[in-house]
């Protein structure tokens, strides 16, 4: 259980107030119930990721397995300071794993007797939340989706944070961020601890004095021009390890009825912080024409410094070439993307889906090599969510992937993913 909450907050005793008694006798607190929302999510998963072509000692990473996701939504109290609360419960269940293909994500990093995989694991997580005007703060169990800091939720369960958020709308189009991140909880683990930089493959991190860290510090402004233009920047700094500054820019323009040209610009500079090596500039671009349910997407991504682009470990890097299986962020890269999609809404057929690209990256800076590393990855998707009935929600997906490389391991890769979503209310 996250213990946030349990520090002295003086949303707690209000609170515990609030819940204790009916509406019925304390009408303030109506609006808790009233407005709040809860829901559960049924996730089943199937993860199989093939090593064979590289020739390591594992040959793959196979597992199954099915996932509880449980949230709860208060509203707030009445009053010129509204008090709220929100929870989050996961629970992961082992239907098939095996000591000689673990790795995939899905349960637990720790291992019972003879490495096996644990049967179950889980975390249950409680967030205050105080709301005065278009100023919200919570306190406790987050899942931050900004451009320094994207929580992680691509395999059974969800990665969650634990710190304070404030957030202020009061001038229209401007939305105002600033918080802070003490611990992380992995997408396959049931522990909080400290963070650190992701530096895999080949971002080619040094640190310094620190190793991971007990403090992520974030500030953010977004504004909105028109309804089809914001920009934002955003700050981050994971103490003793890195700094970021994060400049986007987004634009929906119409061409014609049915036509839309969208852009996605994006520019990151990572500085070190505590005597670590970082140093990278990260630009980003993609553009993605849409007209009767086709979408086609063209990218451009682009690393240069002494560093790979970084972020937490676990977290997605907020590139617009994180793909299925690798985000192209390494040292030096220059990589480019294709992509398709179809809605066959179109057709006639709402809630199928399909979508496939294409990515290659090149110039890597390798340090094992003395040539520059080249990657591929191609990946597909086809999906369908039930549209009515009694079934209604339940959705279906099957998403494959290729990747090669001449300096990391050559994957092929399928997930089945078949979920349902329930609102309690």
């Amino acid at each position: 259980m996250n213990n946030a909450l349990s520090k002295g907050f003086p949303v707690v005793p209000r609170l515990a107030v609030c819940i204790a008694a009916s509406t019925v006798l304390n009408p303030a607190c109506a609006d808790i119930f009233q407005d709040g929302k809860a829901s559960l999510e049924l996730r089943n998963y199937y993860f199989n990721r093939d090593f064979r072509q590289s020739g390591v000692a594992q040959s793959k990473a196979e597992e199954w397995a099915q996932g509880f996701i449980l949230k709860v939504e208060s509203g707030y109290t009445d009053g010129l300071i509204g008090v709220g609360f929100d929870a989050i419960g996961l629970v992961g269940i082992k239907l098939d794993s095996s000591p000689d293909r673990t790795g995939t994500g899905l349960l637990n990093t720790a291992r019972g007797p003879g490495g096996r995989a644990e049967d179950e694991y889980g975390a249950l997580g409680a967030t205050g939340k105080l709301r005065m005007a278009r100023r919200t703060l919570k306190v406790g169990t987050l899942l931050p989706k900004i451009p320094v800091v994207m929580y992680n939720d691509s395999r059974l369960l969800p990665q969650t944070f634990r710190g304070a958020w404030f957030n202020i709308a009061d001038i229209d189009n401007l939305s105002l961020d600033l918080g802070r991140l003490d611990q992380t909880k992995l997408r396959n683990s049931s522990d909080n601890e400290d963070m650190s930089v992701y530096n895999g493959v080949s971002r080619n991190i040094r640190l310094g004095r620190h190793s991971s860290s007990d403090r992520f510090d974030f500030a953010g402004a977004t504004y909105r021009w028109s309804p089809a233009l914001s920009t934002a920047y955003h700050y981050g700094e994971l103490e003793g390890i890195y700094q970021q500054h994060y400049l986007t820019l987004n634009h929906k323009w119409t061409i014609g009825e049915g036509q839309t040209l969208s852009s996605d610009l994006r520019w990151a500079r990572s500085l070190d912080e505590g005597g670590s090596n970082v140093d990278n500039s990260a630009l980003g671009a993609m553009f993605t024409y849409s007209v009767s349910g086709h979408a086609l997407g063209l990218g451009y991504q682009r690393m240069s410094g002494d560093t790979g682009f970084a972020n937490i470990n676990g977290t997605d890097g907020y590139l617009v070439n994180l793909v299925q299986i690798n985000d192209f962020g390494n040292q030096d890269e220059r990589s480019w993307q294709a992509r398709y999609d179809y809605n066959f809404a179109a057709l006639g057929i709402p809630g199928l889906t399909f979508m496939t690209r294409y990515l290659s990256g090149d110039d890597v800076s390798v340090r094992t090599r003395t040539t520059a590393g080249k990657e591929w990855e191609r990946d597909s998707e086809l999906g369908y969510v039930i549209q009515s009935g009694p079934l209604k929600n339940l959705g279906l997906k099957w998403k494959n992937a290729s990747a090669r490389s001449n300096f990391s391991s050559d994957i092929d890769e399928n997930r089945l993913i078949v979920s349902y979503s329930l609102a309690l209310w």
